[in-house]
């Protein structure tokens, strides 16, 4: 195992430690920024590539997944603080062409209470899967470079019935955050990465963070990610770095480093990025998943963690803060990803893993 490490302040042997136990439970590489009253921290470890020597990059952009989802409601959050947006409005206001329910509000796509079936596919509680956007096996390898406009993910969502009536339960949906990206263009006449540069990446100094649309690239330097998959009973593996992300939309498509995502989290949490009021809404979470607008809300014996992780094709973001934001982690990580999703035990073990070396059960 290729390992580097570099810090500010204290070495951190308790979190090389747990870097390098993630990267040896099945990650190709995994970079960790810890922010802290011990200052910043920076480790990686793994390889940069599969079959290469060198060593992963800590600086690396890298897809973030759902993390992306916080970014669109702070979004649009932003603009319901510049009046452009209601949050209890109804989405067919801004965005008749769809024939939605009349119920589904701008809060209901942020907080996964508006009961639309999600594009990429719904597992159903007994058990039932109804596929929609394909999204695995060499179907998806095949189709990787393929554009999905985000009125056509709409489209295909609401051809589904609906998983419940508006409002009266929670199901995570993708699709929520295509349509809230749909009402942002809406109401300002701009396309959608315009107007998070304007009132996130700009104000904050985020340079590294990009909404690439249907654009397969992603900037230097960065990881590899790959995927595995069977044909003619051989298994074969191909580098998935860059693909099209315009399948998920505005669900999971941005892309960003640790650095990047370390200075976001800690300043929404910190308050300064949102008007109060507003931030408090985002942190209020719905009973069943403790979701709020675009963050988890998780409780533990000593106070509340905030957090939205993500994932895609070889490629996952955690990001987590205190309710100050004092005290952060960020972490990319690539892989091997396959159908049957196979690193998920690795990624959830990972998860505890990196929390409970960066928090130590004290939130403060």
């Amino acid at each position: 195992m290729s390992t580097s490490v570099s810090h500010q302040g204290q070495d951190r042997p308790e979190l090389r430690k747990a870097v390098e136990e993630v990267a040896g439970s099945g990650f190709a590489g995994v970079q960790l920024r810890v922010g802290d009253e011990r200052g910043e921290w920076v480790g990686g470890a793994g390889v940069r590539e599969l079959g290469q020597s060198a060593g992963v990059r800590t600086d690396g952009h890298f897809r973030i997944g759902s993390s992306t989802k916080s970014f669109v409601a702070a979004t649009v959050l932003l603009l319901v603080a510049e009046g452009r947006i209601g949050l209890d409005t109804p989405v067919g206001n801004h965005l008749p062409e769809f024939g939605l329910d009349r119920r589904i509000t701008v809060r209901m796509l942020l907080q996964h209470t508006s009961g639309i079936f999600n594009h990429t596919g719904e597992l159903y509680e007994d058990g039932t899967i109804v596929r929609g956007i394909p999204w695995q096996g060499r179907e998806w390898v095949d189709n990787r470079f393929t554009t999905y406009p985000p009125e056509e993910l709409v489209r295909l969502s609401s051809s589904k019935p609906a998983r419940f009536a508006p409002g009266t339960g929670w199901s995570y949906a993708n699709t929520n955050y295509v349509l809230a990206r749909l009402v942002v263009e809406k109401v300002t006449g701009h396309s959608f990465a315009e107007e998070p540069r304007r009132l996130v990446l700009g104000p904050l100094g985020l340079t590294g963070t990009v909404a690439p649309g249907a654009s397969p690239e992603i900037p230097e330097p960065h990881n590899h990610g790959y995927y595995r998959y069977e044909e003619a009973g051989k298994e074969r593996t191909v580098d998935v770095t860059r693909q099209n992300p315009s399948w998920v939309g505005a669900g999971g498509d941005m892309i960003s480093t640790t650095k990047d995502l370390h200075t976001y989290f800690s300043a929404l949490m910190g308050g300064r990025l949102l008007p109060a009021g507003l931030l408090a809404e985002m942190r209020t979470p719905e009973a069943t998943a403790g979701y709020g607008l675009g963050i988890f809300a998780q409780e533990t014996r000593n106070g509340t963690l905030f957090h939205h992780n993500g994932a895609v094709m070889g490629s996952a973001a955690l990001m987590y803060g205190t309710r100050d934001g004092s005290r952060t982690l960020t972490a990319g990580l690539t892989w091997t990803d396959d159908a049957d999703l196979s690193i998920a035990p690795a990624f959830q073990a990972a998860q505890e893993r990196l929390v409970d070396a960066v928090f130590c059960g004290k939130l403060g």
